[in-house]
């Protein structure tokens, strides 16, 4: 006896308002419209206020000169500027403060959560009582309290503390000498990157000949004379220029070479210490999660400790580490915004600066929301890209 079976050209005809289909996409467009209908409504708004207290809407602002000083700049910039260069200054050294971060806080976040496994009674509870109490701490306290520290436990300019003869270490930050410019230092920047291309070359070398072959290549020590010798040789090359600009006390501050600000410093160390302490439970609790048989196996072939962790422990917990600290990564990207309250000029502090004497504060909320947005967005990728290199693959 045949069975019939029902499709959708002999499903029973239903009243459009009992079809789940279309109830589904009436619910959606109705959503959708309404969302719409809020965002007009906000926009235009804002517009009519905006027109109404006579404040000028648009970024054409962002080509007049800033006038105004930022006190750490990794491009040339001078009060005459204009207020997106200003932005760009900020949106830099927030860059910079994140990337140093997310490296530093997940080297000591690493060696931290090792610690924490350590069959040293000792050592395992100094790195314990480290989480506890980093963590447990509201972020913006452990800055205030650095930045008290480092602005007050050392002595004005005059008064600097000598290090080496050519360091001088002060309650405005340290200075050190630096070279000066020269035309070669652009090679040398390309001859670092070749290092680094060629490094990324010979360890995938390494990799397909140890596969076939069974014999290891020091790729770490063959990386690390391909990354610092090629800039060395471009800069033989170049005439070995070696003038320097050293630091003179000249009236109340020093003058040539350098400097660490105190706010930089203090923002860097609240920022890498407290991660750190949430990165080291993601490694341990990614360590935990492996079998133990994996750590008895690698102590069976006659492995040490240190060398069972980094060869057999560690890569297989980066499956499960790597999402975790993903999410850290985002965090320190975005509490580097705290930067303002100890006076750092980060993009914040540059944006807060361009609304006080513009007004445009939309706009410019606008700007440091786009390009957080942007940074994070740019973090999960890359974090996305390199879990999905280092899952397992099934056949």
């Amino acid at each position: 006896m045949a069975v019939e079976t029902l499709d959708s050209t002999t499903r029973p005809k239903v009243a459009p308002w009992n079809d789940p289909v279309v109830r589904g996409w009436v619910f959606q467009i109705v959503i959708v419209g309404l969302v719409g209908l809020l965002a007009w409504f906000l926009v235009t708004n804002t517009l009519e206020n905006l027109a109404r207290q006579k404040i000028a809407s648009g970024y054409d602002y962002l080509s007049r000169e800033a006038g105004f000083e930022i006190g750490d700049s990794m491009i040339p910039y001078s009060p005459a500027s204009t207020y997106a260069r200003a932005i760009l200054v900020g949106m830099l050294n927030t860059l910079k403060v994140a990337v140093l971060g997310i490296v530093l806080s997940t080297i000591l976040g690493t060696l931290i959560g090792i610690g924490r496994l350590s069959p040293n009674w000792l050592l395992s509870k100094i790195c314990e009582w480290y989480v506890e109490a980093f963590r447990n701490v509201p972020l913006l306290l452990w800055l205030f309290l650095f930045y008290k520290l480092i602005s007050e436990a050392f002595p004005g300019p005059r008064q600097a503390i000598s290090l080496l003869g050519s360091l001088f270490l002060s309650n405005r930050g340290l200075y050190f000498p630096v070279p000066l410019a020269d035309p070669i230092h652009h090679w040398m920047a390309v001859g670092l990157l070749v290092g680094v291309v060629a490094a990324f070359v010979v360890k995938r070398w390494a990799k397909r000949r140890q596969e076939a072959t069974g014999l290891p290549f020091p790729t770490i020590r063959a990386a690390i004379a391909l990354v610092i010798g090629v800039p060395l040789v471009v800069w033989l090359l170049g005439g070995a220029p070696h003038h320097m600009s050293w630091p003179e006390l000249k009236g109340f501050n020093f003058q040539g070479g350098t400097v660490i600000q105190p706010e930089f410093t203090a923002l860097l160390v609240g920022l890498v210490i407290y991660t750190s302490a949430f990165i080291a439970e993601i490694v341990r609790s990614g360590i935990l999660a492996l079998n133990k048989g994996q750590s008895e196996a690698a102590m069976a072939l006659g492995l040490s400790r240190a060398q069972s962790m980094r060869l057999v422990l560690l890569p297989q917990a980066m499956r499960v580490i790597v999402p975790p600290m993903t999410s850290q990564y985002l965090n320190i990207t975005k509490n580097s915004s705290l930067a303002i309250a100890i006076g750092y000029p980060d993009l914040v502090a540059a944006v807060n600066v361009t609304i006080n004497q513009t007004g445009q504060a939309i706009e410019n909320i606008l700007i440091i929301m786009a390009a957080f947005l942007t940074v994070s967005l740019g973090i999960s990728a890359f974090m996305n890209w390199y879990n999905k290199r280092i899952a397992l693959r099934e056949r």
